[in-house]
């Protein structure tokens, strides 16, 4: 029973925590017409959800991490083909890769990379399991509030959902690529795209300040006093809870930055922790009481957010710096540099991941460290 309810804790605080860093990554795209196509809680894979506004919102088959699929974040140049092809899928609702290879009068590969990349934008639908063929789909189409709000006042019927494979009117193919291309990530300024970057570390540290504030101004805390030794409840004011929290924001960034430093990298990795140390410390804290676990929640979004600010890809603080790099040289980081990128990155956080493992497993279990 104790295992289980480490489990629930150590799942709940990560899945919550990085449902807000997610969620400020989609709600700043969606505030700038980015096309957000999943916002799923767990790793890739199958999954259960329901969509709305274009979006599909869900649980995995593992829930832990989480992510926000973003429309247009490739490195790639635009397609040459895309523009056609798109027309082309648009036209006929559900096509094949080789009818739309021969529609638009190209190769079977290049029609391949221009539908790779439609995919990619959510513009197009990718072939499913079920097909026996490789065929590609119109997205489904459901009514927005806007034009259900022009029909009520009309007095007239509200747009009809259109299914998935539906085939659409496409008065100019210019005019079908333009629109699918204002809602990419890739057509915004460089702001812009800053801003949905990040958005997700904006909302952690934000919730931990929240917590802050609940915690000290709202709930309060025990402390004992200096003269007599006895236990008195205290409420502070919310700004002075804002500023603990700031105080504590201050702490980790100095910890991280230690990271850095080769004369305290080694101590700054003694004192992390994995998910194990999480698991345990989460169900300690969750059975001290509400406050405990609105402190634990907090601390531990400031590291989620913090850490995602490292840069490093495919961190958000990694894909900043690349972002800041193209705009200083103007010129355009290419997949496979990103690809290699990742993987050094990636390779780096599994290596500190079997560290911090190793230590959480010989302090919390043997007890050795």
């Amino acid at each position: 029973m104790d295992i289980l309810f480490m489990i629930v804790c150590a799942v709940f605080t990560i899945g919550f925590l990085v449902f807000i860093h997610e969620g400020g990554h989609y709600l700043a795209a969606r505030a700038f017409g980015v096309r957000v196509t999943e916002f799923m809680l767990g790793l890739p894979g199958p999954s259960i959800g329901f969509t709305k506004a274009g979006t599909r919102f869900g649980v995995t088959a593992v829930p832990l991490g989480g992510y926000a699929k973003v429309c247009g974040m490739e490195c790639d140049p635009i397609d040459e083909n895309i523009q056609p092809v798109l027309n082309c899928v648009y036209r006929s609702g559900s096509i094949t890769l080789d009818e739309v290879a021969q529609c638009c009068n190209i190769d079977q590969e290049d029609a391949q990379n221009a539908l790779d990349q439609l995919v990619e934008w959510g513009s197009v639908i990718a072939p499913t399991r079920k097909d026996t063929q490789e065929v590609y789909r119109t997205p489904a189409v459901q009514p927005t509030r806007k034009q259900r709000r022009q029909a009520a006042r009309l007095c007239a019927l509200a747009p009809a959902v259109q299914p998935m494979g539906t085939p659409r009117i496409v008065d100019s193919a210019e005019a079908l690529f333009k629109r699918e291309l204002s809602q990419q990530y890739r057509n915004l300024p460089f702001w812009k795209r800053s801003v949905i970057l990040l958005a997700g570390i904006a909302a952690n540290l934000i919730f931990a300040i929240v917590a802050f504030i609940l915690i000290y101004s709202v709930i309060g805390f025990d402390v004992s006093h200096p003269d007599t030794g006895e236990i008195v409840h205290v409420i502070v004011s919310p700004d002075k809870a804002i500023t603990a929290g700031f105080t504590y924001i201050g702490m980790t960034i100095q910890a991280i930055l230690g990271l850095f430093n080769p004369a305290t990298a080694a101590q700054t990795v003694s004192n992390s922790t994995s998910i194990v140390g999480i698991a345990v410390m989460s169900a300690d804290y969750f059975a001290a009481g509400v406050a405990e676990a609105l402190f634990f929640m907090a601390i531990i979004s400031v590291s989620l957010g913090l850490m995602n600010l490292l840069p490093i890809p495919p961190l958000d603080g990694g894909r900043f710096v690349v972002e800041v790099f193209q705009k200083i040289s103007r010129r355009q980081v290419s997949t496979r540099v990103m690809g290699y990128l990742s993987l050094v990155g990636m390779t780096l956080f599994i290596g500190l991941f079997v560290i911090m493992l190793n230590q959480d497993v010989q302090r919390f279990i043997f007890g050795n460290w």
